[in-house]
């Protein structure tokens, strides 16, 4: 599993006319593949009357890729959409581009060049962001413990997410999963065995800080 996610920074959408014909691209960065759909669904029935509305999505790297040329001549529209989100690097996003027609024919190429230049206008202004896989870690530990812990964790790019104060701390924290093993081995370490985090999830999130 890849220990980074780089995606849209925020939905955003672009517009771009060639012949007459107007592109408008909407894009989003989305969680999983249903979210995508419905993002797809809600754009589809508010450009209900257009002539078109192309789309595609990438999850996770390539393991989910899927477009739609919605009418248009085969591989001159869901593909070149695709093909932006893979060369911006993007993951997790979907962008649907809804196509006014002109009245003039813009040929196979053109319509590649159009859908394309839309697309990659709308990633644009949306910006894009690289977040970190994070493992969440729940330890319980004595008082004492529990301060030296909290000095420790900063050094490994932890995150505390809260704390529970009762007979013991029961301390949850968030560690960039590349430093998980380490994190784990010194608290092991500094507490004889006694203390052992235990992986409750996982997420993507910022860096430190």
């Amino acid at each position: 599993m890849n220990d980074a996610l780089t995606t849209l920074g925020r939905e955003a959408e672009a517009e771009f006319e060639e012949k007459k014909s107007v592109f408008i691209a909407h894009v989003c960065p989305v969680s999983g593949e249903a979210e995508a759909q419905d993002y797809i669904k809600r754009k589809k029935a508010e450009f209900a009357d257009a002539r078109h509305n192309v789309w595609g999505y990438r999850m996770a790297g390539d393991i989910i890729v899927r477009c739609s040329d919605d009418g248009e001549p085969q591989g001159s529209a869901g593909v070149p959409t695709l093909d932006v989100l893979r060369k911006s690097g993007v993951s997790n996003a979907v962008i649907v581009t809804t196509r006014y027609f002109g009245g003039i024919l813009l040929g196979a190429g053109g319509l590649v060049r159009a859908y394309s230049t839309a697309a990659r206008m709308a990633v644009e202004a949306a910006g894009i962001v690289t977040y970190t896989r994070f493992d969440e870690l729940c330890l319980i530990c004595s008082y004492a413990n529990y301060q030296r812990y909290l000095a420790e964790l900063p050094k490994f790019g932890a995150k505390t997410d809260s704390t529970d104060f009762a007979a013991e701390v029961t301390l949850r924290f968030a560690v960039p999963a590349e430093a998980t093993a380490a994190l784990c081995r010194r608290v092991v370490e500094m507490s004889n065995g006694a203390d052992v985090p235990a992986r409750t999830g996982e997420r993507f999130d910022k860096g430190e800080g």
